[in-house]
């Protein structure tokens, strides 16, 4: 299926882009969530008559998205867990526990777009990866110490 990108999508396309992508990809992704248009005469001839339009909203995301990137970069991400006698912790740190943390700061981001470069097992400094747009892509450093949760 061919559809028209109203965004940038990171691995698929630039805002304006036709691609051709599967159906379901389309149907239950792109088209819901606003991201794309079937690529037909009449979509192709509404996206060029709106195409500042959308340039305009593609500008003020990407602005949200580099405020909020200098938001967390203001907050230390200490997480508190058991660990072992050789600092290996009891489980393991997910991008759930990451997002729960920067929430209950104040910075309420999907745990989706949190990813750990590796999996977080021990006790130290462990750099993550924060994908808040496809322009904005952020490495914040996650330092995990010893608790008694």
């Amino acid at each position: 299926m061919e559809v028209i990108l109203l965004e940038k999508i990171s691995k698929l396309g630039e805002l304006g882009e036709i691609v051709r992508v599967k159906d379901g990809y389309a149907r239950n992704y792109l088209l819901p969530r606003s991201k794309a248009l079937f690529a037909t005469k009449e979509n192709r001839s509404r996206f060029e008559t709106e195409r500042l339009a959308f340039e305009q909203r593609q500008q003020e995301v990407k602005a949200a998205a580099e405020a909020l990137a200098a938001r967390i970069n203001g907050v230390a991400i200490v997480l508190e867990r058991p660990a072992g006698v050789m600092d290996k912790l009891f489980g393991s740190v997910t991008n759930n526990d990451i997002a729960q943390f920067l929430t209950r700061n104040g910075i309420d981001i999907p745990r989706g777009i949190i990813e750990p470069v590796r999996p977080i097992r021990t006790l130290g400094e462990h750099a993550v990866r924060i994908k808040l747009h496809p322009d904005v892509t952020m490495e914040v450093a996650v330092r995990v110490e010893r608790g008694s949760k």
